[in-house]
């Protein structure tokens, strides 16, 4: 688990056992499967080793192959694709008992200059007038899964959708949701640990606002739901021990599947990082 600051970044510390070759942890968790931020995390990690100094992730597109065993080591192999006077590519491979459970693409970018624009931040309630997590739970414990009392180290205000601002909306075709997040303490300088967190982070609550316009509370009762690709553009330095505001979109869900898009925005309004996900969003029969 990661209720503790520390114990969430051991995670991300991992441990180098050869060449483009790291160990990290997995925790336990009440998950029957290891989260997969949690892997896209470690993995994004693995491959910063293995870039030059001053060279930060732009991009990753990972897929997530087979369930992780909770509890277990996760083997990360690195294979350098591309170094480039200004970019450098890598794949990643997670590994368990000899089975891949996860793939990754990401690209490391020198920070050049160039025109800037961006969205505008979209209006949210400031996030110390909203409830805690473990406030929210506790105000509607059959709603929401216990599994985010796990992360304690991560500080998640949900906009409520009731008020002036309320970010969860239902126009009868696409939903959407707003999330502030930081962690609970503040954390080194350390660019690619902020990049990495907010690779982690940003599978916590996503996936969840496809089943907003149905009306399925984000406990998910009566559906099996599973990350199979994640994608994050990083468009600006992250600094996830401040507050950091997650809007969030469902365009589309069909075949038992679900596509969910958020753009991640720093309190002072920089557009930080956009993300696209795809999950397994498949009903589960009465029955069972």
């Amino acid at each position: 688990m990661t209720t503790s600051l520390p114990a969430l970044l051991e995670l991300f510390d991992l441990t180098e056992v050869g060449p483009d070759h790291f160990v990290g942890r997995s925790p336990d968790t009440s998950l029957i499967r290891v989260f997969g931020g949690q892997v896209a995390g470690q993995a994004l990690a693995a491959a910063a080793r293995t870039v030059g100094e001053g060279r930060v992730p732009h991009s990753l597109h990972a897929y997530f192959l087979r369930p992780g065993i909770v509890g277990r080591p996760i083997e990360f192999r690195v294979d350098r694709l591309r170094a480039g006077r200004a970019f450098d590519t890598r794949r990643v491979s997670a590994i368990q008992d000899g089975r891949t459970i996860f793939e990754m693409s990401a690209s490391f970018h020198v920070p050049e200059d160039g025109p800037q624009h961006q969205w505008p931040s979209p209006v949210a309630p400031p996030p110390d007038t909203l409830p805690t997590m473990e406030e929210t739970i506790a105000s509607d414990p059959e709603g929401w899964p216990e599994f985010y009392l796990e992360w304690g180290s991560v500080d998640i205000r949900h906009v409520p959708a009731v008020g002036s601002g309320a970010a969860e909306t239902v126009d009868g075709t696409t939903g959407s949701r707003q999330v502030w997040f930081k962690t609970s303490a503040p954390l080194p300088d350390d660019p690619i640990l902020h990049a990495c967190l907010l690779a982690c982070f940003t599978d916590l609550t996503l996936l969840s606002v496809v089943l907003v316009p149905h009306g399925v509370l984000p406990r998910h009762d009566g559906y099996q739901m599973a990350s199979l690709d994640h994608c994050v553009w990083f468009h600006r330095t992250p600094r996830v021990d401040e507050w950091m505001l997650y809007d969030q979109v469902s365009p589309s869900a069909e075949k038992g599947r679900g596509l969910a898009q958020g753009t991640v925005f720093a309190a002072d309004g920089a557009l930080v990082a956009t993300v696209v996900q795809e999950g397994l969003v498949r009903p589960v029969p009465a029955d069972h």
